[in-house]
């Protein structure tokens, strides 16, 4: 097994590498970039990062329509017309644009072997403090949504295994279809038309995490404050989840089942509790812990762009959007980075939970 961690390990640091040479040519292919957006501010042309820019397109845009392609004094920004080219040039220089594009992504590769991220190119802060800053909001939206979800939909997802076809079955599946079906973010439109001051109750607050007066409270009133402000939007995103687990869970149960083990043991007089615990249980979860790493990593880093933004929370859902549409490169190859750690390191534990669940797995038997 040992011998198993240390290639995962190993492997890992290739397929770091390709995800962040991809990400960064196709970034290069991107219209817009930070200069332009400098100079949109000073120009007073607008700060959507998005905007078009003519020619082609790359961290530097195109040439300017109208300039003629051999006039040195063509700004090759869009923009930029009557500004110093050694303004220009200071700006290449702060964002780093004045080293050819190979350079640049070494440089940043070695930078983040030794995790240093750089500071935000338009906040006054490092990627690193911008991502714990940003956390608390990605972690307690992440955390309870996959303690509910798991909490709830595995007992469900057992019963109505054990009870399929009957009445239990069908209307429980049809809460689950029509929970499936609904976008969470239409869900979460109305919840709040419901419950948070809409057309009918005004139960639970619409903005951030905890009230105005959060630090005046005592602990017990942060505590039911906090889970308070999170019921909303916890419903929203759990919905989904919710009712994918609950199936998966009911489908890997009765297809375990159905196997001739199931009858032997019960042919032998076990119990139906002890069948169902001691020898099922642990086969059946093998495909819901297969699922865990993608729900970690998503539910803890993920956030969600469109729950974060109808509840006011601001977490890494809406950074990583705010970052992309800045191009606030620091930020968006710092969350990539980690990221892809993280959900590295998470499907190796994933891995090495098989064994202990079922200790008849062994990955050092298999071929490489």
């Amino acid at each position: 097994m040992l011998a198993y961690i240390v290639r995962r390990l190993l492997l890992m640091v290739p397929t770091v590498i390709g995800i962040m040479l991809i990400s960064f040519v196709v970034v290069q292919f991107a219209p817009g970039g930070p200069v332009e957006r400098v100079i949109a501010q000073l120009t007073g042309e607008g700060t959507d990062a998005t905007a078009r820019i003519s020619g082609s397109g790359g961290d530097f845009g195109g040439m300017q329509q109208g300039a003629p392609r051999g006039d040195p004094t063509a700004s090759k920004y869009r923009g930029a017309q009557g500004l110093d080219p050694k303004f220009i040039e200071e700006l290449e220089r702060q964002f780093g644009f004045d080293k050819p594009a190979h350079e640049r992504f070494l440089l940043m590769m070695w930078n983040y072997a030794r995790f240093d991220f750089g500071r935000s190119y338009f906040r006054d802060i490092s990627v690193v403090d911008l991502i714990i800053e940003k956390m608390p909001v990605s972690i307690s939206l992440g955390l309870w949504m996959m303690l509910i979800t798991y909490m709830i939909s595995i007992p469900l997802g057992i019963a109505k295994a054990m009870r399929d076809g009957s009445r239990f079955d069908m209307w429980t599946s049809a809460v689950i279809i029509v929970g499936y079906a609904v976008p969470g973010f239409l869900f979460a439109i109305l919840l709040i038309v419901l419950f948070a001051g809409g057309s009918f109750l005004d139960w639970f607050p619409l903005r951030g995490l905890t009230s105005d007066n959060w630090a005046q409270m005592s602990w017990p009133a942060r505590i039911l404050d906090y889970f308070w402000h999170l019921v909303l939007p916890i419903t929203s995103m759990a919905l989904g989840a919710f009712a994918t687990m609950a199936l998966l869970t009911k489908n890997s149960f009765l297809d375990e089942i159905r196997k001739q083990y199931v009858v032997t043991a019960r042919m032998k007089g076990l119990s139906e509790n002890a069948v169902l615990y001691r020898h099922v249980f642990r086969n059946a979860m093998l495909i819901i812990i297969a699922g865990f790493p993608g729900a970690f990593v998503g539910a803890f880093f993920g956030g969600s762009l469109l729950i974060e933004t109808i509840f006011s929370l601001d977490g890494l859902g809406l950074l990583g959007f705010e970052s992309v549409l800045n191009r606030d490169y620091p930020v968006v190859f710092g969350t990539l980075y980690v990221f892809s750690l993280v959900g590295l390191v998470v499907n190796l534990i994933s891995d090495l939970t098989y064994t202990w669940v079922d200790p008849r797995i062994d990955f050092e038997t298999r071929e490489v």
